[in-house]
């Protein structure tokens, strides 16, 4: 599919006309197979964490319209969750990507900053973005990212990632930082929530 749709980040006048070249991680997608349907909405300029900053209008949420779905890729987790197409792209500098996919009940990966080059993905903020995935499953998410990651010559913050392997049931090089202090401001469940996925990680080696 030739690119023809125009890159708007939620604001029409932004560009004008239809987009010259699909970004890098999307080209690399349709190269393995992928089938691009089209683009999503979000809050403008991806700067927003609820669904509603958009002059296409508010993305529902998909369980009750009457809640938020979430920003600022509100579209491409809303698409995924409501089962028209598998998997879908978004950014996440702040939680763009993963607010979304919790509020519409998807996986929503982020991966390290650099892993998935950004060229011809519009900025929030160019050293801290990332490509980010929303699928059905952490497996599918996970592949989405592996065919989509490595380096670009054009974009001097992506780099070779080399990602933990999972063999059999334990991980090879996974490290995993956790802040500290840890505050939960009296939200007992978050807390546990936590400290039950800390425990996993450490089953798993």
């Amino acid at each position: 599919m030739s690119p023809a749709l125009a890159t708007t980040a939620a604001c029409p006048s932004f560009a004008p006309g239809p987009a010259v070249s699909n970004a890098t991680v999307v080209q690399r997608l349709i190269d393995a197979g992928a089938i691009p349907i089209g683009k999503t909405n979000l809050d403008q300029f991806a700067t927003g964490l609820v669904g509603t900053r958009s002059p296409y209008g508010a993305v529902p949420n998909p369980f009750d319209s009457a809640h938020v779905s979430g920003g600022s890729s509100s579209g491409s987790a809303y698409v995924v969750s409501t089962g028209q197409v598998p998997f879908a792209l978004g950014t996440d500098t702040a939680g763009s990507g993963r607010v979304p996919a919790g509020f519409c009940n998807i996986v929503g990966l982020k991966p390290t900053r650099g892993w998935l080059p950004t060229t011809g993905v519009v900025p929030a903020c160019r050293s801290l973005d990332c490509v980010s995935v929303f699928a059905l499953s952490p497996e599918d998410a996970w592949a989405v990212a592996a065919i989509a990651a490595g380096p670009d010559e054009r974009d001097a913050f992506s780099r070779e990632a080399l990602p933990p392997r999972l063999r059999g049931d334990k991980f090879e090089g996974l490290r995993v930082g956790v802040p500290q202090p840890l505050e939960f401001f009296g939200d007992a469940f978050a807390a546990k929530a936590l400290n039950e996925a800390l425990s996993l990680l450490e089953r798993l080696g």
